[in-house]
């Protein structure tokens, strides 16, 4: 069994990118697969691979401080993620040298399995107890940035769009900085870049410790 999520990102132009002999550069449009597997032998194998990722992702998808939580991720996020890294247009030295020797099968099964995850998430008691800040709710229109909650919330959430809740407030704190000072550039058209830019650091706290604490 098999389930279709087709879709496609335009990564950042680069000075001189292009592509070459038909290979994917920084400057082409990056296509997804359409078929992410769901079949017991595939997402085993991914449970195999996946040991490998626990130092710094946890034994269960979640993880500590400056990591991202994988478990309950959307899959095209995960396997867009590992892709960028493995063709260099999201950088990291470690990370880099782990999707290095991914297969694309191997990436697909990964995403799946992550996806399957449960996300551990605080009690119900608690999660009613703070409101959706502003930024996330409305936006900022002066400042024009959009309400994280079109991207990131709920059924609304688009394609290959992060799940935020429950991520570490240092990682997605990170995240920010990185989009602002242009040093990560694989969002899809630029939106986070020109979202980020516009960021006070006050936003950027409310909405970390916001999201860390879903």
């Amino acid at each position: 069994m098999e389930r279709d999520l087709s879709c496609s990102w335009r990564a950042r132009r680069e000075a001189g990118g292009h592509a070459k002999g038909g290979k994917v550069t920084s400057s082409d449009v990056i296509m997804v697969p359409q078929i992410i597997p769901t079949d017991s032998v595939s997402v085993g194998r991914a449970a195999t691979l996946a040991l490998r990722c626990t130092m710094c992702h946890g034994a269960r998808g979640m993880s500590e401080a400056y990591t991202p939580n994988l478990a309950g991720q959307n899959a095209e996020v995960v396997y867009k993620q590992l892709r960028d890294l493995q063709l260099g247009h999201r950088k990291s030295a470690i990370m880099g040298l782990h999707a290095r020797n991914l297969s694309d099968q191997d990436m697909r099964g990964l995403a799946a399995y992550y996806s399957y995850l449960l996300r551990e998430t605080p009690p119900s008691s608690l999660l009613g107890q703070r409101k959706a800040p502003r930024i996330i709710q409305v936006g900022s229109p002066m400042f024009n940035i959009a309400p994280c909650a079109s991207c990131h919330g709920g059924s609304a959430r688009k394609t290959a769009s992060s799940t935020l809740e429950g991520e570490p407030e240092n990682y997605i704190r990170a995240q920010l900085s990185a989009f602002k000072d242009g040093t990560r550039h694989n969002d899809i058209n630029g939106q986070m870049r020109s979202v980020a830019r516009q960021m006070t650091p006050e936003k950027v706290e409310t909405l970390a410790k916001y999201y860390s604490q879903r």
